[in-house]
This record gives structure tokens, C-alpha cells and sequence, in this order.
């Protein structure tokens, strides 16, 4: 697996093009935990689909909508740690022209970091699970605001699961990078004069989503 350090401004964020799907179809003897949670996995993705297509009528189902799109896009972010969950080993590539050393230390505050963040926010979440749950359960229709935090909960978990790896198992090699420089020079440019320049550094690495992710973390 790679792993990219992206820069932002008097910062690093983690990128990687990891897969969409945090989990796997569980196994039949797999634990009920395992089961519970490949449901919700499911249940989120019919969600979202529909979100995306607008087909709610009503305030309400506008309101839910925006709700879920707006989850979604925030959790998108999260699936390089998802990914990193099953990696034994990984590299990670950061900007020539900071030292290895210096990369080491930021890749290691970074994964520290999520670490303590996504532990916190996992325990809120499944709190506020198991209030809602009950709460709305004689809501008609869908019960969206528990389902919005089961898979809260359960992006924040998969996060921690995956820094918590990347901290004590993973084996990581360090690979300075010539686009990743270039980037780092293009944080503070206008994002209209810049754009043909990140595009290509994209493409160069084969990231085609790294233009909309280096546009986001440089606001």
C-alpha cells in the first residue's frame, strides 16, 4: 500500500486512493459484531445512493438527504486509515525536499493523531447509537439519525482500528517524491492559476481524485 503526504498549509494530510468498501461479506461463522456491522455498511450505501439521486420528496426527506451526502463526503477521507487496518507493510511518499527524518516525524504525529481522534469520537458515537436507536424507533420510515451515527461510529472505529496498525504493526518504508515537492510549492497559489499544474502532478502519480482532495485541505 502507498501512502502520500500531502501537503497543506503548515501541515501534512494522508492520502491514498484506497478502496470504497470498509468492510468485507462476512464469513458464515463470523461474530455477531462483524454481521451487525456488514448490515449497517449496507444500509449506509442505500442511503447515500438514494441521497445522491434526490429522490426524497419533502422537507424532511431534503434535510435527510443533505445530512447523508454530507456525511459521506466527510468519510471518504477516512478510508486510507480503513485501509490501513490489514497492512503489514506499507511506503509512504512525501515531498524531496524535506528530510526522511522530518517525513518519519510528521507520519508519526499524523497516525498518533487519528489515533486519539477517532478513539474519542467512536465512543460519542456509539453513545449517541444507542440513545437514538430506541428514541426514534416509532418514527415511521427509515430510523436515519441513529443509522447517521451507527455509521459515524463505525468510520470513526474502522479509523482508529487502521491508525492503531499503522502505529505498532505496519512496516513502513520511506520514499521522498518529486510531484509532492512541486505540490508543496503550489499550496499558497490561487487554486484557478494552479489547477493545470496539480492536474498533471495528479495524473503523473495516478491519483485522479488528489486534485479535489489538495483543494479541500488547502482552504
Amino acid at each position: 500500500m502507498i501512502v502520500y503526504l500531502v501537503p497543506a498549509r503548515a501541515r501534512f494530510e494522508l492520502y491514498s486512493e484506497a478502496p470504497e468498501d470498509p468492510t468485507d461479506q462476512p464469513a458464515s461463522d463470523d461474530g455477531w459484531f462483524r454481521r451487525w456491522m456488514h448490515k449497517a455498511v449496507v444500509q449506509w450505501r442505500q442511503m447515500v445512493d438514494s441521497a445522491r439521486n434526490g429522490s426524497g420528496a419533502g422537507r424532511f426527506a431534503r434535510w435527510r438527504d443533505r445530512l447523508v451526502r454530507h456525511l459521506a463526503e466527510s468519510i471518504a477521507e477516512q478510508r486510507t486509515l480503513w485501509a490501513l487496518r490489514q497492512a503489514s507493510g506499507a511506503t509512504a511518499r512525501f515531498p524531496a525536499t524535506i528530510a526522511s527524518a522530518d517525513a518519519r516525524a510528521a507520519l508519526d504525529r499524523l497516525l498518533a493523531h487519528a489515533r486519539r481522534h477517532h478513539r474519542r469520537w467512536l465512543i460519542i458515537d456509539l453513545v449517541a447509537t444507542a440513545i437514538t436507536g430506541p428514541l426514534f424507533f416509532f418514527v415511521p420510515g427509515p430510523n436515519v439519525i441513529s443509522l447517521y451515527f451507527t455509521f459515524r461510529f463505525l468510520g470513526h472505529f474502522l479509523s482508529w482500528r487502521g491508525a492503531r496498525q499503522a502505529m505498532d504493526r505496519t512496516s513502513w518504508t520511506l520514499e521522498p517524491d518529486a510531484g509532492l515537492a512541486e505540490l508543496a510549492g503550489l499550496v499558497d497559489v490561487p487554486r484557478a492559476t494552479r489547477a493545470p499544474r496539480v492536474a498533471a502532478i495528479a495524473a503523473q502519480l495516478n491519483l485522479p481524485r488528489l486534485s479535489a482532495f489538495f483543494d479541500r485541505v488547502t482552504v
